[in-house]
């Protein structure tokens, strides 16, 4: 469909259907696709297509195989009701209900686009990867019609396979695939599908196919570093943001555990299976077993098992991920793909998890359990302290450790940033700038316009020219690059370097600022070691998170840091006494 035409009808339709009433604006219009048809909802400047599959259903046979295109050009697509992937329910993402929710049919993706017909020309397509460790997450939790107004670009969001259903290894799985087939990555290979669709429909929605820009948080921030690993994403996208994300591959060997020769890999595909054979819910390890089992069932049995240690996930698996890991494959200019990145961390990444453990805050009901509890802290140094050494290890090993490697790849253009925006108002139940920060996911807001933070929401962002500021920075930053490969900011935004390691300090006012990075592992650990906050047994705790967390579990490195320091602390043993004996005061370690 010629894209003129395209943005005319809908601008005609906007404008017969009252403009700003999104009842009266939300006038069906088709594009044709080859997955079928698919009709967009029209709300005020911009229109939504939704729940389009791009890929046929992994389901039954299809289980554990890599994603097949979908060809059905003459059918219509409809708004399902239930297309997020197996995952466990949370009302905070977008996936409400109880235990595991979601279905194996789940491989589709939304477009948001601008109806505005501008000059004409094709637009930048941003195409968003969503987070949640690879083990939960939802395309539709995402609203990007402000960026995609007042930026003029179209945002593609999609779902992907998830947890055991999206990385696994096995033989049972294995041992009679073919080709893709044999990867371990499915849910890295659904990402690349989902590309490869775009690539084939994306001007039909007005967006132009030799301009995508991937971008992601979390684990979508380790997805888009997955994709500039991989051999086998080349072409399908020229520009990547990686927000808060980190490298971590296992081998096939330790996905598959299969003698228990790992003992700190959890969730294995060994133990899943076993735990499953000593449930009854299978008799025997076997290929009809292994497929027989319902989905809902399979991921039940995942949740149960323990996760405090190494769960296996993206896998080097010598197909979609080299054998030598994704941090090695970054770094080999045989898989660079020559495009400009963006990576960034949060000052404050660790706070999410941390302002809600009782080991390090106080909740108490000083008034009635009606209202929420005030919280503080047990300690504001030790909190401060912990929270810093381990947010900057994040960005030592989620920044700058790619960035260097993508950089002796040949990389042309790489950007780094440290977001620090932190303009929370504090409370009488909580002293929100101290304790949240600028924290893991802080980030995501200020791009999409869209301002959730629980019930904490309008502390966590208050409404004023500071938020207003951080959101037209992020905005036209994150656009202009996937405009035209250069982040656009008030400040000169220099390319990093590992000789220099210079970033960007994103925030408003004089705190948007260039820094270079001094600090390195071994810098910050041994900062860790003078500190008069830490216990030893804190001290070696810190290193432990430090060292095996957001890259490949270093145990070495911890045994041997200091001449062998912590090497007689079991950390996993300390951690765990530690949370037991919270919950066994307060019945869970969390607030």
């Amino acid at each position: 469909m010629n894209r003129i035409v395209f943005l005319l009808s809908l601008v005609l339709v906007s404008a017969c259907t009252g403009g700003g009433d999104p009842e009266a604006s939300s006038k069906a219009w088709r594009v044709h696709t080859t997955s079928g048809a698919v009709a967009a909802k029209v709300a005020e400047d911009v229109a939504f297509w939704r729940d389009i599959p791009y890929a046929q259903p992994p389901v039954d046979a299809l289980r554990w195989r890599a994603p097949k295109a979908l060809k059905a050009p003459l059918g219509d697509i409809g708004v399902r009701d239930n297309v997020a992937c197996l995952q466990i329910a949370w009302d905070g993402g977008g996936v409400p209900g109880d235990g595991v929710v979601g279905a194996e049919d789940c491989l589709y993706l939304d477009i948001t686009a601008p109806i505005r017909a501008g000059t004409g020309k094709p637009l930048p397509v941003m195409f968003w990867i969503h987070g949640g460790g690879n083990t939960s997450g939802f395309k539709g939790y995402y609203d990007f019609s402000t960026l995609v107004e007042s930026q003029q670009v179209i945002v593609v969001a999609i779902n992907y396979r998830l947890g055991p259903f999206g990385w696994f290894s096995h033989p049972v799985v294995q041992k009679q695939a073919e080709g893709l087939d044999r990867s371990s990555n499915f849910g890295t290979l659904d990402i690349i599908e989902a590309l490869s669709w775009v690539q084939k429909n994306i001007s039909q929605f007005g967006g132009d196919a030799n301009n995508v820009t991937i971008f992601g948080e979390s684990a979508g921030g380790h997805n888009v570093f997955a994709l500039l690993a991989s051999p086998l994403s080349d072409g399908l996208f020229h520009k990547a943001i990686s927000q808060s994300g980190y490298l971590k591959t296992n081998t096939v060997e330790q996905a598959i555990n299969a003698d228990d020769d790992y003992p700190r890999i959890r969730r294995s595909s060994s133990q899943l299976f076993a735990s499953m054979v000593d449930a009854g819910v299978i008799t025997d390890v076997s290929t009809k077993s292994a497929y027989g089992v319902s989905g809902k069932t399979l991921m039940e049995h995942y949740l149960a098992l323990n996760d405090q240690g190494d769960v296996p996930l993206t896998t080097a698996d010598g197909i979609v991920i080299s054998k030598q890991g994704m941090l090695a494959a970054l770094a080999d200019s045989n898989n660079a793909k020559d495009v400009p990145v963006i990576a960034g961390a949060n000052r404050d990444e660790v706070t999410l998890w941390m302002s809600r453990h009782r080991y390090f805050v106080n909740a108490d009901y000083v008034l009635t359990r009606w209202l929420p509890p005030r919280i503080t802290l047990k300690d504001p140094d030790l909190y401060a302290f912990w929270t810093r050494i381990r947010s900057e290890a994040w960005k030592i090993r989620g920044v700058d450790e790619p960035l260097a490697a993508m950089e002796a790849a040949g990389y042309p253009a790489l950007y780094a940033y440290r977001f620090d925006w932190d303009d929370q108002e504090n409370s009488f139940f909580a002293d929100f700038p101290h304790l949240i920060g600028a924290a893991h996911a802080i980030d995501i807001a200020f791009i999409t316009g869209t301002y959730t933070y629980g019930p904490i929401s309008s502390y966590v962002y208050p409404k004023g020219e500071s938020r207003d500021q951080m959101q037209d920075l992020m905005m036209s930053a994150w656009a202009e690059f996937a405009r035209t490969g250069a982040p656009q900011l008030p400040i000169d935004w220099p390319n990093f370097s590992p000789a220099d390691r210079k970033f960007v300090h994103l925030d408003v006012g004089d705190a948007l600022r260039v820094s270079k990075d001094r600090a390195t592992m071994a810098s910050i650990l041994d900062e860790a070691k003078r500190s008069p906050f830490l216990s030893n047994i804190e001290l070696c705790l810190l290193v432990w998170d430090s060292l095996t967390k957001v890259g490949d579990a270093d145990y070495a490195g911890y045994a041997n840091w200091d001449q062998g320091h912590c090497r007689e602390v079991d950390a996993d043993a300390e951690q765990t006494a530690i949370d037991n004996a919270i919950i066994a005061e307060y019945g869970t370690t969390g607030l």
